[in-house]
């Protein structure tokens, strides 16, 4: 029986190709696509894949906090990240959040098909392509930045992204004074004052990845 296999991606030509390609794969099967990270929460609970295949430059809900939530599930599949960024602090965070194999976009489709095969067989699989940029990230002496909490990422990313307090409410089904409660709190925590810097911060640690 083939492995279930989820696709996590925001642009759909370029999730349509990698189906394409998957389905050459004799030993997996898709049963789903998903547009935002919100998506594939959803479809990974309700169809039960056995690997989610995660890009992680996804709007309102990125790929990390998406992983997150999936694999803090009763029975959660595997993750293996595809994203275009090689930064070390994006990748640590994909990491802590779950997954298991992270690779490029650029990469060999031959590359992709190992570590499917890698994370099903219960192994981790890291491209060589980041392996010196982890081994700094590693190396580097500890500045984590403090942590914030699940729901206070999802507010960061959202305002990040230029939504109002608002909108943000809406989206996550909050009053608008819990938002600003949250808002406040991120800002105590990290020292921050204004948005302008909460959207840097969020670029940088890899919670919002819009253009700078």
């Amino acid at each position: 029986m083939p492995y279930r296999l989820l696709l996590a991606d925001d642009h759909t030509m370029f999730r349509q190709g990698l189906r394409a390609l998957l389905e050459k794969l004799h030993d997996f099967e898709i049963v789903g696509e998903a547009g935002s990270g919100r998506d594939a929460i959803e479809l990974a609970a309700r169809l039960v894949p056995h690997v989610v295949l995660m890009d992680i430059a996804m709007p309102d809900l990125n790929g990390v906090e998406a992983t997150r939530q999936i694999r803090s599930g009763e029975t959660p599949p595997k993750v293996v990240a595809l994203s275009m960024h090689s930064d070390g602090a994006v990748i640590r965070r994909m990491f802590q959040a779950g997954a298991s194999a992270y690779l490029l976009k650029d990469c060999p489709f031959d590359e992709l098909s190992t570590a499917l095969r890698t994370v099903v067989a219960g192994r981790t699989y890291m491209s060589p392509a980041i392996a010196d940029t982890m081994v700094r990230q590693i190396a580097a002496p500890d500045s984590s930045p403090p942590e914030l909490t699940a729901r206070e990422r999802e507010v960061l990313q959202l305002l990040a992204e230029g939504r109002s307090t608002k909108e943000v409410a809406t989206q996550l089904n909050l009053s608008s004074k819990t938002v600003d409660t949250h808002r406040q709190h991120i800002m105590d925590k990290l020292n921050i004052h204004n948005i302008a810097e909460l959207t840097r911060y969020a670029i940088r640690e890899g919670i919002s990845f819009l253009e700078t």
